[in-house]
C-alpha cells in the first residue's frame, strides 16, 4: 500500500508501520447492500480493537452518533452518490477519516475521491488482514492506497497540479545528478524505500536528498516535486 501524503508502505509493511495505540477504533460503514453490510460488520467486530456499526447510505446522520474514527464508504453506491456522501461526511464530521471500498474503480474515479480528501482505499476482495491493517493505518494518521494504483494515481494528480497552474518555475536551480535521479523517481510515484533500492542508497540518504531538493525548489510536498518534473519534461519536449 502507499501513503498518498508522502511515504508509501507495501501491504506487508502496513501492519508494522501502523500500530494504532490507544482506545478502540470506532468504525462506521456506509454500504447499501444489506448482506455485505451485516457480514462485514460482524467480521470487523471480531477484531479486539475495532467497534463497528453500519447503516444504509441514507441514514448516516444517526450512524454518526457513534462518533467514528474511520468511515468505510462503498464507492459504488447504487444511487451513484458516493462522492457526495464522502463530501457530506467530511463537512459534517471533520474528525472522521474516510476509506472508500470497491472492486477496481477507474483511476479517474478514485482520483476524485483522493482530491476530495478521502484517506484510503480497500479492494472489496482484499484479505481480512489487509482490511484491518488499512483501518488501523488510517486511524493512526496514514493515507493508504493499493500498490497497483499508486504510481498512476500519483502521476495523474501531479499532472492535474500542473494543469491548474501550480508554480513550477525554477529556472537556474542547480541540482546534482543524484538529486535529479531522486526527483525523477519521486515523479514516478516511488516510495523512499523503493528509491533507495533503485539507486542503491539508504532511505536516510533519500530523505536527505529530498530535503535538499525541496529547499532548492522551494517546494513542500512530493506531489509538488512530481508536478515540477512533469512541467520540466513538458517544456523540454517542446
Amino acid at each position: 500500500m502507499a501513503d498518498i501524503s508522502g511515504e508509501q508502505t507495501t501491504q506487508d509493511e502496513t501492519s508494522d508501520s501502523a500500530n494504532f495505540e490507544g482506545d478502540m477504533i470506532k468504525v462506521a460503514l456506509i454500504e447499501d447492500n444489506r448482506l455485505v453490510r451485516e457480514a462485514l460488520i460482524s467480521v470487523l467486530n471480531r477484531a479486539p480493537d475495532i467497534d463497528a456499526v453500519a447503516e444504509g447510505p441514507n441514514g448516516h446522520s444517526s450512524l454518526f452518533k457513534h462518533s467514528p474514527d474511520v468511515v468505510l464508504l462503498d464507492l459504488g453506491l447504487e444511487n451513484g452518490d458516493s462522492l457526495r456522501v464522502a463530501r457530506d461526511v467530511m463537512r459534517d464530521y471533520p474528525d472522521a477519516r474516510i476509506i472508500v471500498m470497491d472492486l477496481l474503480p477507474a483511476h479517474e474515479e478514485l482520483q476524485e475521491f483522493v482530491s476530495a480528501g478521502v484517506c484510503g482505499f480497500i479492494m472489496k476482495d482484499a484479505r481480512l488482514d489487509v482490511v484491518l491493517d488499512t483501518i488501523r493505518s488510517v486511524a493512526s494518521g496514514l493515507k493508504v492506497l493499493p500498490d497497483q494504483m499508486t504510481a498512476t494515481l500519483f502521476s495523474e494528480i501531479a499532472k492535474e497540479l500542473v494543469t491548474r497552474g501550480t508554480s513550477t518555475e525554477h529556472a537556474g536551480v542547480r541540482m546534482t545528478p543524484r538529486e535529479r535521479e531522486v526527483i525523477d523517481l519521486v515523479a514516478d510515484g516511488l516510495s523512499n524505500k523503493a528509491i533507495g533500492k533503485a539507486l542503491d542508497i539508504s532511505v536516510h540518504t533519500v530523505k536527505s536528498h529530498l530535503r535538499n531538493i525541496m529547499e532548492k525548489l522551494t517546494l513542500n510536498s512530493r506531489l509538488q516535486i512530481a508536478a515540477y518534473v512533469h512541467k520540466r519534461d513538458t517544456t523540454e519536449s517542446q
